[in-house]
């Protein structure tokens, strides 16, 4: 499954990720949607080894303080739906 992952995060796009983030009701900023896309670029491989330990808190600053909600409630989510798998 990870190789599944590799591939599609190594053709994923910004395009790709702000697509994401409107289809969840979150308008990422420039600022916000280059945080993301290249958090998910350097850290997928860690996070999906040990996904408890990514603490979204300590981001806070990269979002707006209407965005971050979203964001954290939608990491908790997929965390909730898919830990079974990781």
């Amino acid at each position: 499954m990870f190789n599944l992952i590799e591939k599609y995060i190594n053709k994923m796009t910004l395009e790709d990720v702000n697509n994401f983030a409107l289809s969840k009701n979150i308008n990422l900023s420039d600022k916000e949607l280059i945080f993301t896309y290249g958090f998910i670029k350097k850290n997928y491989k860690e996070v999906l080894a040990n996904p408890s330990m990514l603490n979204i808190d300590r981001y806070k600053n990269n979002f707006s303080e209407e965005n971050f909600p979203k964001v954290k409630k939608l990491i908790l989510e997929y965390y909730s739906k898919y830990k079974s798998y990781l």
